[in-house]
């Protein structure tokens, strides 16, 4: 049409205003929401922040009881839609069920407050994503819009518990797919994020303040040693997500095995904690923000100090308690980077703080994301040694998530097939014809050289 350019930004001028003003309501409402419960987790930690071992013993299986029972009574009256705030946008049109509301953020300071081994971002984003959802349903808005809605929601709930505004817009917009990113979600993202971190920041929610490292120039050789550390937290990453979904298989198989009552199982989950707290620390349950800042701060922290995050991580999730995997995420990836620091001869506090943000970039599949909180939380200097860290870990891990939901848009490799728009969790990944006719082109040349 002639004269179209002339009239186009108008017309994007108008587009801007209108994806500021709900993204402006989502990160209000959102901001709002997830303070409250931030409030209330507050509280709820102080409790029971200082019992003894034997009380936190006792503790961990009423509270696994407890969560079952919430998501048991709770999940009954629910329909089959999934809850999954990825599901919601990528197949749903932005809808998500309102039920869970009500369900999940109780479920979820049970499992805190109680001990179990989780983090905060999982019923935050759930929050944020539902009420999000629902404003737009009372609004009537269009498929479109409505899923701009929900990516703002878990923006704003990212950015209300972490205080990253940035890598909280970035990551709900990430998060969604593997290989692909909507750019036309980020500006709304954006905004709700900045608006729902000044809500909390006017509520005095607490955020930590981490060590700003200083260096005049760039060294490749610590650049080098940054793509082995990539490597190994990518492994770090990889080994959570399998203890996760081997534990949660084992504890399925117990359940379905002995026919044993649903509730029953998260039960048991805690019983297996308060076992390991006698011969582990209990460090490594509830968020462990301690141990990481131990972590971040350069101090010495366990060999397997990373494993045993991972493992208490994967009984507490794997076994029905409800939570969310960021918080974790952060830990393992900053006591993994301390310990491998040491091992490559680099700063630990560099280490930890770059191991941090790289295992979310593996274990979530949001390399950006992570790179944009390096710099965030930790400045210039880490965010520039983050950025290939983060990449090589999100490589190394392979098509793996602790978000199964995630669409697969593009392969990591061009020796690995699969289908894409599938989630993770359905697809159907195999190595690539080519890749199998050298494999076997090396296997003959072996024969033939005995």
């Amino acid at each position: 049409m002639k004269g179209i350019q002339y009239v186009e930004p108008l017309v994007m001028l108008a587009t801007l205003i209108r994806l500021f003003f709900f993204a402006a309501l989502s990160g209000i409402v959102v901001g709002t929401g997830v303070t409250l419960f931030l409030k209330a987790l507050l509280f709820t930690l102080q409790q029971t922040g200082h019992i003894s071992l034997w009380m936190q013993m006792l503790l961990l299986p009423i509270g696994g009881l407890l969560n079952g029972l919430v998501l048991y009574y709770g999940n009954q009256r629910l329909s089959n839609q999934s809850d999954s705030f990825i599901a919601a946008v990528n197949l749903h049109s932005g809808i998500m069920p309102l039920k869970p509301l009500a369900i999940k953020p109780i479920a979820a300071l049970i499992t805190l407050s109680s001990g179990g081994s989780s983090g905060k971002f999982g019923p935050c984003a759930h929050i944020g994503g539902t009420v999000a959802s629902l404003f737009g349903q009372l609004l009537h808005l269009k498929p479109e819009i409505q899923k701009i809605m929900v990516v703002c929601g878990i923006s704003a709930g990212f950015s209300s518990v972490f205080g990253t505004p940035i890598a909280g817009a970035i990551f709900g917009v990430e998060v969604l797919t593997i290989g692909r990113i909507r750019h036309d979600y980020i500006f709304p993202a954006v905004v709700a994020s900045v608006i729902a971190v000044g809500i909390s920041k006017l509520a005095s929610i607490p955020y930590p303040t981490y060590t700003i490292i200083s260096s005049s120039s760039f060294s490749e050789d610590l650049f080098m040693k940054m793509i082995i550390l990539g490597i190994l937290c990518g492994i770090s990453a990889w080994i959570f997500i399998e203890l996760l979904q081997q534990i949660k298989l084992l504890f399925n198989t117990v359940q379905r095995s002995f026919h044993l009552w649903q509730p029953f199982i998260p039960f048991l989950g805690g019983v297996l904690l308060s076992i390991l707290i006698l011969i582990i620390p209990t460090d490594y349950l509830g968020l462990s923000i301690p141990i990481m800042n131990h972590a971040l701060n350069g101090d010495e922290v366990p060999y397997c100090s990373f494993l045993w995050k991972a493992l208490f991580v994967a009984i507490t999730l794997g076994s029905g308690f409800y939570g969310g995997t960021v918080t974790p995420q952060f830990v393992i990836g900053a006591l993994s980077g301390n310990v491998f620091a040491h091992l490559l001869g680099i700063s630990p506090v560099l280490g930890s703080e770059v191991g941090m943000v790289a295992v979310v970039a593996a274990a979530s599949n949001t390399p950006i994301a992570a790179i944009f909180m390096g710099y965030e939380l930790f400045g210039s200097v880490t965010g520039l040694y983050a950025v290939i860290a983060c990449i090589t870990a999100y490589i190394v891990i392979g098509h793996r998530s602790v978000y199964p939901d995630q669409l697969v848009i593009y392969k990591k490799s061009l020796w690995m097939y699969l289908h894409p728009g599938i989630e993770l969790g359905k697809e159907n990944i195999h190595f690539s014809y080519s890749l199998l006719k050298r494999i076997e082109r090396m296997r003959h040349h072996h024969r033939d050289g005995h």
